[in-house]
């Protein structure tokens, strides 16, 4: 299994066929975590979040993360929820660093919980 979180999120830059088959199951299996193949064309995850404040808080870090390595998902904010959608634009499919883009969404999102853990016990 890859540690998908700790790849370069090495953009597309078209040219190349996107992830079908075998080769998108394993990676489907790689990243784990709830994440949704979506008509074998994109991924998708929905976040629950307390309120709306935690949910906008998650939205920024996930818009932070998008420009710190350049792929941008499409982000739903909602009360109480985020829905990321992933996919590659230049191919019209999935490719590896989508996979790597979202397991780092969840590391985003692992760290966030650890941190207002942190904060409720101080």
């Amino acid at each position: 299994m890859r540690d998908l979180a700790s790849m370069e999120c090495v953009p597309c830059r078209g040219g190349v066929p996107p992830l079908v088959g075998e080769e998108l199951e394993r990676y489907r299996a790689d990243l784990g975590g709830e994440w949704q193949v979506v008509d074998g064309h994109h991924l998708e995850k929905s976040y629950r979040f307390r309120d709306f404040r935690e949910a906008l808080d998650f939205t920024d870090r996930i818009g932070e993360l998008a420009e710190a390595v350049g792929h941008h998902p499409d982000i739903h904010l909602a009360w109480g929820k985020v829905v990321l959608t992933v996919w590659t634009h230049k191919i019209d499919g999935l490719h590896e660093a989508d996979f790597v883009f979202a397991a780092k969404a969840d590391r985003e999102h692992r760290a966030m919980l650890a941190e207002k853990a942190e904060g409720s016990h101080s």
